[in-house]
Protein backbone atom coordinates (compact mmCIF):
# COMPACT_ATOMS: atom_id res chain seq x y z
CA UNK A 1 0.00 0.00 0.00
CA UNK A 2 2.92 2.45 -0.11
CA UNK A 3 1.93 3.82 -3.60
CA UNK A 4 -0.54 5.72 -1.45
CA UNK A 5 1.48 7.62 0.95
CA UNK A 6 1.22 11.16 0.17
CA UNK A 7 -1.78 11.00 -2.52
CA UNK A 8 0.56 12.57 -5.12
CA UNK A 9 -1.37 11.08 -7.97
CA UNK A 10 -3.80 8.61 -8.41
CA UNK A 11 -7.46 8.31 -9.47
CA UNK A 12 -7.89 12.17 -9.24
CA UNK A 13 -5.17 12.17 -12.16
CA UNK A 14 -6.73 9.65 -13.92
CA UNK A 15 -10.35 11.44 -13.61
CA UNK A 16 -9.76 14.21 -15.47
CA UNK A 17 -8.47 12.70 -18.67
CA UNK A 18 -11.60 10.32 -17.84
CA UNK A 19 -14.01 13.33 -18.26
CA UNK A 20 -11.97 14.40 -21.23
CA UNK A 21 -12.59 11.13 -23.42
CA UNK A 22 -16.19 11.21 -21.92
CA UNK A 23 -16.79 14.58 -23.56
CA UNK A 24 -15.43 13.69 -26.80
CA UNK A 25 -18.09 11.01 -27.19
CA UNK A 26 -20.67 12.74 -25.51
CA UNK A 27 -21.52 15.99 -27.04
CA UNK A 28 -24.41 17.00 -24.52
CA UNK A 29 -22.28 16.18 -21.86
CA UNK A 30 -21.68 19.13 -19.38
CA UNK A 31 -19.63 19.96 -15.90
CA UNK A 32 -20.37 21.74 -12.89
CA UNK A 33 -17.54 22.47 -10.42
CA UNK A 34 -17.89 23.85 -7.01
CA UNK A 35 -14.38 25.51 -7.24
CA UNK A 36 -12.55 22.42 -6.93
CA UNK A 37 -11.64 21.38 -10.63
CA UNK A 38 -7.55 22.22 -9.56
CA UNK A 39 -7.74 19.03 -6.91
CA UNK A 40 -10.19 16.82 -8.37
CA UNK A 41 -7.98 17.33 -12.23
CA UNK A 42 -11.44 18.58 -13.54
CA UNK A 43 -10.09 20.96 -14.70
CA UNK A 44 -8.60 18.99 -18.22
CA UNK A 45 -12.17 18.44 -19.12
CA UNK A 46 -12.88 22.51 -18.41
CA UNK A 47 -9.33 23.40 -20.51
CA UNK A 48 -10.79 20.81 -23.83
CA UNK A 49 -14.03 22.23 -23.38
CA UNK A 50 -14.18 25.48 -22.10
CA UNK A 51 -17.80 26.31 -23.36
CA UNK A 52 -19.14 23.06 -21.86
CA UNK A 53 -17.25 23.75 -18.30
CA UNK A 54 -19.50 25.70 -15.71
CA UNK A 55 -17.68 27.24 -12.66
CA UNK A 56 -20.16 27.73 -9.82
CA UNK A 57 -17.77 28.47 -7.27
CA UNK A 58 -18.18 27.11 -3.27
CA UNK A 59 -22.02 26.50 -3.42
CA UNK A 60 -22.47 22.99 -3.61
CA UNK A 61 -25.96 23.06 -3.10
CA UNK A 62 -25.94 25.44 -6.05
CA UNK A 63 -24.68 23.57 -8.22
CA UNK A 64 -27.00 21.05 -7.91
CA UNK A 65 -29.56 22.74 -8.26
CA UNK A 66 -28.06 24.61 -11.48
CA UNK A 67 -27.54 20.62 -12.64
CA UNK A 68 -31.14 19.67 -12.41
CA UNK A 69 -32.10 22.35 -14.40
CA UNK A 70 -29.66 21.94 -17.08
CA UNK A 71 -30.91 18.59 -17.27
CA UNK A 72 -34.08 19.31 -18.66
CA UNK A 73 -32.89 20.97 -21.48
CA UNK A 74 -31.51 17.58 -22.67
CA UNK A 75 -28.34 18.11 -21.87
CA UNK A 76 -26.28 15.54 -19.64
CA UNK A 77 -24.85 17.66 -16.49
CA UNK A 78 -21.76 16.04 -14.62
CA UNK A 79 -21.38 17.23 -10.80
CA UNK A 80 -17.39 17.06 -9.63
CA UNK A 81 -16.61 17.76 -6.41
CA UNK A 82 -15.57 16.40 -3.04
CA UNK A 83 -17.88 13.58 -2.38
CA UNK A 84 -18.23 15.27 1.54
CA UNK A 85 -19.58 18.50 0.47
CA UNK A 86 -21.42 16.93 -2.54
CA UNK A 87 -23.53 14.10 -0.40
CA UNK A 88 -23.96 15.89 3.09
CA UNK A 89 -24.19 19.97 2.19
CA UNK A 90 -26.32 19.46 -1.11
CA UNK A 91 -27.88 16.48 0.22
CA UNK A 92 -31.67 18.30 0.08
CA UNK A 93 -30.93 19.74 -3.26
CA UNK A 94 -29.89 15.56 -4.33
CA UNK A 95 -33.44 14.62 -2.86
CA UNK A 96 -35.73 17.36 -4.25
CA UNK A 97 -34.41 18.55 -7.18
CA UNK A 98 -32.62 15.63 -8.90
CA UNK A 99 -33.94 11.81 -7.22
CA UNK A 100 -37.75 13.10 -6.79
CA UNK A 101 -38.07 14.31 -10.60
CA UNK A 102 -35.38 11.13 -11.72
CA UNK A 103 -33.46 13.74 -13.49
CA UNK A 104 -30.40 12.92 -15.58
CA UNK A 105 -27.82 14.27 -13.29
CA UNK A 106 -24.53 12.43 -13.08
CA UNK A 107 -23.40 12.99 -9.37
CA UNK A 108 -19.50 12.77 -9.29
CA UNK A 109 -17.96 12.56 -5.45
CA UNK A 110 -14.07 12.78 -5.11
CA UNK A 111 -11.86 12.28 -2.24
CA UNK A 112 -14.66 9.41 -1.24
CA UNK A 113 -13.96 7.90 2.19
CA UNK A 114 -10.64 7.94 3.97
CA UNK A 115 -8.90 9.74 0.73
CA UNK A 116 -8.19 12.93 1.45
CA UNK A 117 -6.27 12.24 4.67
CA UNK A 118 -4.35 15.32 5.64
CA UNK A 119 -7.78 17.33 6.00
CA UNK A 120 -8.94 14.96 8.16
CA UNK A 121 -12.72 14.10 9.79
CA UNK A 122 -14.64 17.45 7.91
CA UNK A 123 -13.33 16.64 4.25
CA UNK A 124 -13.61 12.50 4.78
CA UNK A 125 -16.85 11.36 3.44
CA UNK A 126 -17.56 8.21 5.30
CA UNK A 127 -21.15 8.12 5.06
CA UNK A 128 -22.15 9.33 1.46
CA UNK A 129 -22.61 5.56 -0.10
CA UNK A 130 -25.30 5.69 3.23
CA UNK A 131 -26.72 8.98 2.06
CA UNK A 132 -26.63 8.37 -1.70
CA UNK A 133 -28.23 4.51 -1.50
CA UNK A 134 -31.34 5.93 0.37
CA UNK A 135 -32.11 8.26 -2.47
CA UNK A 136 -35.22 6.42 -3.91
CA UNK A 137 -33.84 5.72 -7.61
CA UNK A 138 -30.27 7.00 -7.23
CA UNK A 139 -27.68 4.19 -8.56
CA UNK A 140 -24.47 3.93 -6.68
CA UNK A 141 -21.43 2.92 -8.02
CA UNK A 142 -17.81 3.07 -6.86
CA UNK A 143 -14.57 1.44 -9.49
CA UNK A 144 -11.96 -0.80 -8.44
CA UNK A 145 -9.29 1.11 -10.38
CA UNK A 146 -9.18 3.65 -13.03
CA UNK A 147 -10.08 0.94 -15.83
CA UNK A 148 -13.00 0.19 -14.23
CA UNK A 149 -13.82 3.77 -13.54
CA UNK A 150 -13.82 4.95 -17.40
CA UNK A 151 -16.59 2.10 -18.02
CA UNK A 152 -18.63 2.98 -15.04
CA UNK A 153 -18.57 6.89 -16.27
CA UNK A 154 -19.33 5.47 -19.65
CA UNK A 155 -22.36 3.47 -18.01
CA UNK A 156 -23.61 6.49 -16.38
CA UNK A 157 -24.00 9.17 -19.29
CA UNK A 158 -25.41 6.19 -20.96
CA UNK A 159 -28.04 5.45 -18.69
CA UNK A 160 -30.63 7.75 -17.93
CA UNK A 161 -32.19 8.66 -14.64
CA UNK A 162 -29.22 10.13 -11.49
CA UNK A 163 -26.84 8.18 -10.37
CA UNK A 164 -23.72 8.60 -8.13
CA UNK A 165 -20.21 7.48 -8.78
CA UNK A 166 -17.78 7.52 -5.91
CA UNK A 167 -14.43 8.60 -6.56
CA UNK A 168 -11.19 8.07 -4.10
CA UNK A 169 -8.21 10.41 -4.41
CA UNK A 170 -5.15 8.19 -4.38
CA UNK A 171 -3.84 5.54 -6.18
CA UNK A 172 -5.69 1.81 -7.08
CA UNK A 173 -3.62 -1.14 -8.60
CA UNK A 174 -5.10 -2.73 -11.51
CA UNK A 175 -7.11 -5.21 -10.79
CA UNK A 176 -9.69 -6.29 -13.50
CA UNK A 177 -8.44 -8.13 -16.70
CA UNK A 178 -8.04 -6.64 -19.88
CA UNK A 179 -11.47 -8.06 -21.55
CA UNK A 180 -13.69 -6.48 -18.37
CA UNK A 181 -16.43 -4.84 -19.35
CA UNK A 182 -18.00 -3.10 -16.85
CA UNK A 183 -22.46 -3.99 -16.93
CA UNK A 184 -24.44 -1.95 -14.16
CA UNK A 185 -25.96 -3.85 -11.20
CA UNK A 186 -23.98 -6.64 -11.53
CA UNK A 187 -20.58 -7.58 -9.34
CA UNK A 188 -18.18 -9.80 -11.50
CA UNK A 189 -16.13 -12.00 -9.20
CA UNK A 190 -12.61 -11.91 -9.57
CA UNK A 191 -10.82 -14.21 -7.81
CA UNK A 192 -12.65 -18.05 -7.39
CA UNK A 193 -12.93 -19.15 -3.81
CA UNK A 194 -15.03 -22.24 -1.58
CA UNK A 195 -14.60 -21.06 2.11
CA UNK A 196 -15.39 -17.54 2.40
CA UNK A 197 -16.85 -14.54 -0.10
CA UNK A 198 -15.09 -11.59 0.63
CA UNK A 199 -17.42 -8.48 -1.04
CA UNK A 200 -14.91 -5.38 -1.71
CA UNK A 201 -15.91 -2.20 -3.19
CA UNK A 202 -13.60 0.59 -5.09
CA UNK A 203 -10.05 1.27 -2.51
CA UNK A 204 -10.75 -2.13 -1.03
CA UNK A 205 -11.29 -4.46 -3.65
CA UNK A 206 -7.20 -4.75 -4.37
CA UNK A 207 -6.62 -5.31 -0.32
CA UNK A 208 -9.33 -8.09 -0.48
CA UNK A 209 -7.34 -10.03 -3.84
CA UNK A 210 -4.21 -9.65 -1.67
CA UNK A 211 -6.00 -10.53 1.45
CA UNK A 212 -6.87 -13.86 -0.29
CA UNK A 213 -3.49 -14.41 -1.42
CA UNK A 214 -2.11 -14.56 2.47
CA UNK A 215 -4.81 -16.60 2.90
CA UNK A 216 -4.52 -19.18 0.38
CA UNK A 217 -0.71 -19.75 2.07
CA UNK A 218 -3.11 -20.76 4.87
CA UNK A 219 -4.83 -23.12 3.69
CA UNK A 220 -8.50 -20.93 2.92
CA UNK A 221 -10.08 -20.63 -0.48
CA UNK A 222 -11.06 -16.73 -0.53
CA UNK A 223 -13.87 -16.05 -3.26
CA UNK A 224 -13.33 -12.52 -3.63
CA UNK A 225 -16.45 -10.25 -5.53
CA UNK A 226 -16.22 -6.35 -6.83
CA UNK A 227 -19.15 -4.36 -5.90
CA UNK A 228 -18.53 -1.92 -8.56
CA UNK A 229 -22.72 -1.27 -8.50
CA UNK A 230 -23.76 -0.52 -4.86
CA UNK A 231 -27.24 -0.08 -5.77
CA UNK A 232 -28.65 -1.98 -7.39
CA UNK A 233 -26.36 -4.40 -5.59
CA UNK A 234 -26.05 -7.56 -7.25
CA UNK A 235 -27.81 -9.52 -5.03
CA UNK A 236 -28.03 -12.76 -7.11
CA UNK A 237 -23.78 -12.57 -7.33
CA UNK A 238 -24.00 -12.53 -3.52
CA UNK A 239 -26.25 -14.94 -2.66
CA UNK A 240 -24.87 -17.72 -5.17
CA UNK A 241 -21.58 -17.25 -3.67
CA UNK A 242 -22.63 -17.00 -0.01
CA UNK A 243 -24.65 -20.36 -0.56
CA UNK A 244 -21.54 -21.74 -2.08
CA UNK A 245 -19.01 -20.98 1.05
CA UNK A 246 -21.19 -20.36 3.63
CA UNK A 247 -19.49 -17.24 5.00
CA UNK A 248 -19.35 -13.30 4.18
CA UNK A 249 -16.93 -10.89 4.61
CA UNK A 250 -17.18 -7.44 3.53
CA UNK A 251 -14.76 -4.61 3.15
CA UNK A 252 -15.23 -0.80 2.92
CA UNK A 253 -13.32 3.13 2.90
CA UNK A 254 -16.57 3.65 4.56
CA UNK A 255 -18.81 3.16 7.80
CA UNK A 256 -19.57 -0.77 8.46
CA UNK A 257 -23.20 1.28 9.00
CA UNK A 258 -25.43 2.30 6.06
CA UNK A 259 -22.31 0.97 3.32
CA UNK A 260 -21.70 -1.78 1.01
CA UNK A 261 -21.70 -3.78 4.70
CA UNK A 262 -25.12 -2.99 5.58
CA UNK A 263 -26.15 -3.59 1.43
CA UNK A 264 -24.89 -6.95 2.07
CA UNK A 265 -26.46 -7.49 4.95
CA UNK A 266 -29.88 -6.71 3.98
CA UNK A 267 -29.61 -9.11 0.92
CA UNK A 268 -28.42 -12.19 2.87
CA UNK A 269 -31.26 -11.96 5.56
CA UNK A 270 -33.83 -12.24 3.06
CA UNK A 271 -32.27 -14.37 0.26
CA UNK A 272 -28.85 -16.54 2.55
CA UNK A 273 -28.91 -16.24 5.97
CA UNK A 274 -25.33 -16.70 6.71
CA UNK A 275 -22.66 -15.66 9.01
CA UNK A 276 -20.98 -12.60 7.63
CA UNK A 277 -18.31 -10.17 9.48
CA UNK A 278 -17.86 -6.20 8.64
CA UNK A 279 -14.60 -4.89 8.00
CA UNK A 280 -15.08 -0.53 7.92
CA UNK A 281 -15.19 2.40 9.81
CA UNK A 282 -16.63 1.58 13.10
CA UNK A 283 -18.98 4.28 14.06
CA UNK A 284 -16.64 6.86 14.12
CA UNK A 285 -15.13 9.87 12.07
CA UNK A 286 -12.16 9.76 10.37
CA UNK A 287 -8.35 10.91 11.57
CA UNK A 288 -5.90 13.26 10.03
CA UNK A 289 -2.05 11.85 8.93
CA UNK A 290 -0.59 9.85 6.56
CA UNK A 291 -3.42 8.15 4.26
CA UNK A 292 -1.21 4.72 4.68
CA UNK A 293 -1.62 5.13 9.01
CA UNK A 294 -5.04 5.78 9.02
CA UNK A 295 -6.06 2.95 6.52
CA UNK A 296 -3.79 0.59 9.10
CA UNK A 297 -5.94 2.77 12.01
CA UNK A 298 -8.93 1.65 10.48
CA UNK A 299 -8.00 -2.18 9.70
CA UNK A 300 -7.94 -1.52 6.19
CA UNK A 301 -4.79 -3.63 5.15
CA UNK A 302 -4.19 -6.89 3.18
CA UNK A 303 -3.10 -8.03 6.35
CA UNK A 304 -5.55 -7.52 9.05
CA UNK A 305 -8.52 -8.54 6.34
CA UNK A 306 -6.97 -11.63 6.16
CA UNK A 307 -6.42 -12.06 10.21
CA UNK A 308 -10.12 -10.78 10.04
CA UNK A 309 -11.09 -13.41 7.58
CA UNK A 310 -9.31 -16.22 10.17
CA UNK A 311 -10.91 -15.30 13.43
CA UNK A 312 -14.13 -14.85 12.45
CA UNK A 313 -14.41 -17.97 10.13
CA UNK A 314 -12.40 -19.78 13.31
CA UNK A 315 -14.95 -18.07 15.89
CA UNK A 316 -17.65 -19.48 13.92
CA UNK A 317 -16.84 -22.88 13.32
CA UNK A 318 -15.80 -23.56 16.90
Amino acid sequence: MGSHAGGVSGMRDEWGGILTRAGQKFEKMVVLDADVSPATRAKKFAEAFPDRFLQLGCSEQNVVSVAAGISTMGLIPVTSMFACFLSKRAADQVAISVALSHLNVKLCGSYAGLTTPNTGPTHQSIDDVNIMRGMPGMVVMEAADAVELEQIMEASLEYTGPTYVRIVRCPCPRVVPDDYQFQMGKAPTLREGGDVTVLGSGLTVSMCLQAADILAGKGIAAEVINISTIKPIDAEAIAASAAKTGFVLTVENHSIIGGVGSAAAEVLVEQCPVPMHRVGINDSFGKSGLLDNILKNFGLTPDNIASRCEQFLAGVRS
